[in-house]
């Protein structure tokens, strides 16, 4: 419910095989709000293509400029969640020093080759909360740089197809490469758009508004339906002045705006092969789109 108020990338030498674990469950849910698993503010540099051991998705983490440079660097979990895994994998597999966070609805995030583990199994985590410190443990004999090996995987099928695409702060990774700034502060949203206009939306833009949030427009192909929400990222949890809308291309905008806790919307609109304009604004940061996805 929405509360109103009154740069190198190292790579992994050696087969990082899949961790044993439970047997597929039930399908997965609404994708969780996943941040940067690094201090907000830092920049990092992701990399899905530089190892021979990567699957699909998985992303190797850097920012620093030297071998060592990342050494010791925090890492934080990516959403809140409970620790199933903190242990040395050993001779398993080639992850080293592996967290593991489930996140609720089939969602995981593995955290690998830390250097220290800072949390253990059973723990509640927050997100942004520190869970271990980038290393470059690994399987007797890899001599691997330091770097974060960071996976997403769901438990509705088995490896390797369960490794899912990573999203940050709403955005899908830029595969295979792309360098981001973390918006990890801690108590992040609790919300996600595709949780707030509902089941069969689909993000096909967003845009941000600095730090302040993202403004999102989503689409269900079922229905032809547009769908406009503002996410906030700063002063989450307090009512602040937020607003989303959409406009249809010859009729009228529509808006929701007011002093919103987590997010302004959804606004949904029927838009079949007409284009449409959206956006939002938190505080002083808006965005209004030109007239666009006419499909």
């Amino acid at each position: 419910m929405k509360a109103v108020a009154a740069t190198g990338v190292a790579v992994l030498v050696g087969a990082a095989w899949l961790l044993a674990g439970a047997a597929p469950a039930q399908a997965a849910g609404p994708r969780p709000a996943f941040q940067l698993p690094f201090p907000a503010g830092q920049t990092w540099t992701g990399n899905s293509s530089n190892s021979s051991a990567h699957r699909s998705y998985e992303i190797d983490f850097n920012r620093g400029g030297t071998p060592d440079a990342d050494l010791g660097d925090t890492v934080v979990a990516a959403a809140a969640g409970t620790v199933i895994t903190s242990a040395h994998q050993g001779d398993t597999n080639g992850y080293g020093n592996l967290v593991v966070i489930d996140h609720g609805g089939g969602w995981r995030t593995y955290y690998a080759h830390l250097r220290v583990r800072s949390v253990s199994a059973g723990a509640t985590v927050a997100a942004g909360q520190k869970i271990g410190e980038v290393g470059n443990t690994s399987r007797p004999g890899n001599n691997i740089s330091p770097h974060l090996h960071y996976e997403v995987r769901t438990t509705d099928t088995s490896y390797p197809a369960n490794i899912e695409p990573a999203y940050f702060n709403g955005a899908r990774f830029g595969y295979p490469n792309q360098t981001l700034t973390s918006r990890n502060s801690g108590g992040g949203n609790p919300y996600t758009p595709t949780a707030v206009c509902g089941s069969g939306y689909s993000v096909i833009d967003s845009q941000a508004l600095g730090s302040a949030g993202t403004a999102y427009l989503l689409y269900n192909a079922s229905n032809s339906y547009n769908c406009a929400v503002t996410i906030k990222a700063s002063s989450v949890g307090t009512a602040s002045a937020t607003s989303a809308f959409l406009e249809v291309q010859g009729e009228a905008r529509v808006t929701d705006s007011g002093s919103f806790a987590y997010y302004a919307g959804p606004v949904r609109r029927a838009a079949p092969s007409t284009c449409v304009s959206w956006g939002g604004s938190v505080g002083s940061q808006s965005y209004t789109s030109p007239f666009e996805h006419c499909g």
